[in-house]
């Protein structure tokens, strides 16, 4: 909103999931230029080390603190001890903010998918960002510490199509949960910010095209997407600027102002030229979907077929 004070991450201690690859590294790398202190936590010790590097080559003052911890996150247990370990390396106190960029996806057929396929696809797109935003929020509440929450959901936490079901789910409930916590945690003076990426071109993108039906990538097709250098500049601003939720493109503007609800306004006037927009955009989107995946039919039968499904 225009009277939204800005945020300054300048000497603040920012805690980054994710940290080591894509946009959290990249959004890393822009708070360390920034003058915070960050502390990254991934799974692959490898690969936080190349990244602690990364950062350490952007420190702009001797006295900030760069951090990496190696974790895994899918469980409460493993987020717990990851905060834990996080908060030792500043004496214990809880860190200023919270971003939440740790997650993956497995795009495929609703009715090709496993009980692991579906039970992990929530556990990367929804449980992974909400047990650290559980434990982070007790303990900065405990502490009375007045900082951030930051959520990445996705485009596909508007809408979404054919071969997302493990995936755009856990994306919708992020929504469900930042606009709860948006509400609730006003009563200690936490801010909570949910940011919806495009596409983002990134390892992570490479590796989920290899499920990714086809004719999801054909729906695709007219999103170029944005790299994570981009994204993170995006998010980053949008946070500094106070907004509610942050869009990554004009695509997922259109789909944020159609279904923004009871979530705050970006900008009156230009989240109204957005809505008018979508009024006629989202419809026509829609029909052109439907009618790719009903062009399909006959092809993906034959793939079921191929694959053994179907006989």
């Amino acid at each position: 909103m225009f009277w939204s004070k800005s945020w300054n991450p300048d000497g603040q201690h920012v805690y980054v999931t994710g940290g080591s690859t894509g946009l959290g590294l990249s959004v890393s790398i822009l708070l360390v230029k920034k003058g915070a202190h960050v502390s990254i936590v991934a799974r692959n010790q490898e690969k936080l080390n190349k990244a602690l590097e990364t950062l350490e080559a952007h420190r702009v003052s001797p006295s900030q603190k760069l951090l990496a911890y190696s974790f895994s996150l899918i469980t409460a247990e493993d987020s717990e001890k990851a905060y834990k370990a996080v908060c030792a390396g500043h004496d214990g106190r809880a860190p200023d903010a919270v971003f939440n960029c740790a997650g993956a996806s497995k795009p495929m057929f609703f009715v090709e998918m496993t009980k692991e396929d579906f039970e992990q696809g929530m556990a990367n797109s929804f449980w992974i960002e909400a047990w650290t935003a559980w434990i982070a929020a007790k303990e900065m509440v405990r502490q009375g510490v007045k900082g951030k929450i930051v959520f990445v959901s996705s485009t596909l936490g508007y809408m979404t199509f054919v071969g997302w079901a493990n995936y755009a789910p856990g994306r919708h409930a992020l929504r469900g949960l930042g606009d709860t916590l948006e509400s609730e945690l006003r009563l200690y003076d936490i801010d909570v910010h949910t940011f919806f990426p495009p596409t983002m071109v990134t390892a992570s993108y490479i590796e989920e095209n290899k499920t990714k039906p086809e004719i999801t990538k054909i729906i695709e097709g007219t999103d170029e997407g944005l790299t994570s250098e981009k994204a993170a500049e995006v998010m980053l601003r949008g946070i500094e600027k106070g907004q509610k939720h942050i869009a990554g493109d004009w695509i997922t503007n259109s789909f944020r102002a159609s279904t923004r609800g009871a979530t705050h306004m970006n900008n009156f006037i230009l989240d109204s030229l957005w809505n008018f927009f979508a009024l006629f955009a989202v419809p026509v989107w829609r029909r052109s979907v439907d009618q790719q995946i009903e062009a399909h039919k006959g092809e993906h039968m034959e793939y079921l077929r191929k694959v053994g499904f179907l006989p």
